[in-house]
């Protein structure tokens, strides 16, 4: 073999191994076509803030669950609030990360939704977490969080988009839980544990169908 062939026989071996090393150090990615349609459809800025979660993601994906839970809140709840009538022209649409993170706007739901997807992978087990509605009791109104359960009868954790602090439910006092559900159950809700589980309830409700029927094929 000649030093010409050599070389380049090297620098092919170089080039193996430092992609190698980098698809190790990223387990987690997003393919070329769907960053160009989010491109596309919602502009430079919405494609950094999607690899910019990518990179989030790949920064804890060793951290503990605390962390986990700390940066993913932190993370989502740089997002503006709008509500989804001027964000998208409807009372009630519940978007997915995706469409979440293009249009860079998004009322409870979308808050709560992208954290429990993106924990999910991360690796904290669904059953640890669910979606929470609650009401806030000087505004009176209907609103949802995410809540993280350390065991079935831990007093859970709440991420929320209004007090950006992770705190157990015990010390959200401006909040009454009402039910909570992920993508196994329906729960009614109590502040430590999760209550009486209401198993039919679960295939009456049609947003968090469509939105999981959204998030299997890719919607933007």
């Amino acid at each position: 073999m000649g030093k010409k062939s050599l070389f380049l026989f090297f620098g092919f071996i170089l080039i193996v191994i430092a992609t190698v090393i980098f698809a190790s150090n990223d387990d987690f990615f997003i393919d070329k076509a769907t960053i160009k349609r989010v491109e596309k459809k919602y502009g430079y800025f919405a494609k950094n803030r999607v690899l910019a979660l990518v990179k989030m993601m790949n920064s804890v994906k060793y951290a503990s669950d605390y962390t986990k839970l700390q940066k993913v809140n932190n993370f989502f709840n740089r997002v503006p609030y709008q509500s989804d009538w001027k964000t998208w022209g409807v009372k009630d649409y519940w978007a997915t990360r995706l469409e979440f993170l293009g249009k860079d706007r998004g009322d409870c739901e979308d808050y709560a939704i992208a954290k429990y997807f993106t924990l999910k992978q991360l690796g904290i087990s669904e059953n640890k977490m669910y979606l929470t509605y609650v009401k806030v009791k000087k505004l009176k109104i209907a609103h949802m969080v995410l809540t993280y359960f350390k065991t079935k009868r831990s007093v859970p954790l709440v991420l929320d988009n209004y007090n950006k602090k992770i705190l157990p439910a015990t010390q959200r006092r401006d909040l009454i839980p009402i039910y909570s559900f992920n993508a196994k159950s329906l729960f009614l809700s109590k502040q430590r544990g999760l209550g009486k589980e209401v198993p039919q309830a679960f295939s009456r409700n049609k947003k968090w169908i469509q939105l999981l029927n959204d998030i299997k094929r890719n919607k933007i």
